[in-house]
């Protein structure tokens, strides 16, 4: 009978995401999830319910989830920041990109074809790959920080004259015109980050199966695994 051998399974392992990294994770999913569903609800209300007002208080529970998750986002990303420079190397990708290196852009060309089936081979890398970088530091980074500013500038408007107004109203509406202004720019916002987020689960699932490294579970145990003779760039 003739013998077959088989090639062995080899596994790496790469502790990429610190705890501090993967709780604000998490939480921060979890406060987007909340802002976007009650922003919706903001821009599109339901339709009215009978009876009197002060016995639902509806639109009230609603704009006070949107209020406390929206801050809930500002305390965790000021965290985010901060743990940028404490935390180890992976901690700061997001908000540190190296434009300036050819071979980046290399990078993100190489990842571009192989999302788009284009690339047979994956490259290994710890961290974020260099599009997920870019991708997260441009409509994540900034993409929370529009939202924050624009955010604050409509709570303040509504609170009227304070510190929030003071800090934030008192020139993001003017520098976009009026009110109405920066609510659209807000509720068009919501939707880039809505888009964001599909994209990033559906790439992290799609790199958990066809890249032979763990994306999903790294963001809870914050290990990172190359199967078989993967390595990581």
């Amino acid at each position: 009978m003739a013998s077959t051998t088989s090639k062995p399974h080899t596994e790496e392992t790469v502790y990429v995401y610190e705890a501090p990294v993967r709780l604000w994770h998490w939480i921060n999913a979890l406060a987007i999830l909340v802002l976007c569903l009650s922003g919706y609800l903001i821009g599109k209300p339901l339709p009215a319910i009978g009876g009197e007002a002060y016995d639902h208080f509806m639109f009230g529970k609603i704009r006070f989830a949107h209020f406390v998750a929206g801050q809930i986002l500002v305390v965790g990303f000021v965290f985010r920041f901060y743990w940028a420079f404490v935390g180890n190397a992976h901690a700061r990708e997001i908000f540190h990109v190296p434009l300036t290196r050819g071979s980046y852009w290399k990078e993100i060309w190489h990842e571009i074809k192989w999302y788009a089936m284009m690339e047979k081979s994956p490259k290994k890398y710890t961290g974020h790959n260099p599009l997920a970088r870019i991708s997260m530091h441009i409509l994540f980074v900034w993409g929370i920080v529009f939202m924050i500013l624009t955010g604050f500038a409509l709570y303040g408007e509504g609170e009227g004259p304070g510190v929030i107004h003071t800090l934030f109203t008192s020139w993001v509406i003017p520098l976009f015109g009026q009110s109405q202004d920066v609510h659209t720019w807000h509720h068009m916002g919501m939707w880039v980050i809505v888009i964001f987020v599909i994209v990033h689960i559906y790439a992290a699932v799609r790199e958990d199966i066809m890249s032979r490294q763990s994306i999903i579970s790294s963001m809870f145990s914050g290990w990172r695994t190359f199967k078989d003779d993967g390595s990581p760039d």
